[in-house]
């Protein structure tokens, strides 16, 4: 897990963890600010300190094959073939928290989902 806001693509054609900037980037890029921003934990880029303490992320968004390279993502696809603009939020650190910290979760996260909602 980590604390992110991940856009497309996923894929790079050399393979590699390289930017690979979509012809709607800015869209996209926007999209994800509009989420982190709500989220001081997540905007502040660097999350996840403990677990991967080289991992950063400016404003706490990422284009995704500049993270790591995933071929054949769904958000990739959901983009290319449907026209949906698609993100990946990962949540937190752990990838499989406890029941109990979810309302932690959702304080965390609720005025970036309202956000988020308003951009359409």
């Amino acid at each position: 897990g980590s604390l992110v806001v991940n856009y497309p693509f996923d894929d790079a054609a050399q393979g590699i963890a390289i930017y690979s900037k979509s012809p709607d980037d800015a869209v996209f890029q926007q999209l994800a600010l509009s989420y982190s921003k709500e989220n001081a934990k997540m905007y502040q880029g660097s999350p996840c300190k403990d677990m991967y303490p080289t991992e950063y992320f400016p404003h706490g968004i990422t284009n995704g094959a500049q993270w790591y390279n995933v071929p054949g993502g769904m958000q990739d696809w959901n983009y290319l073939n449907t026209n949906c603009f698609e993100v990946t939020i990962e949540l937190g650190c752990v990838k499989y928290p406890k029941a109990e910290e979810l309302p932690k979760y959702w304080e965390q996260n609720r005025r970036s989902l309202l956000q988020f909602m308003k951009q359409v």
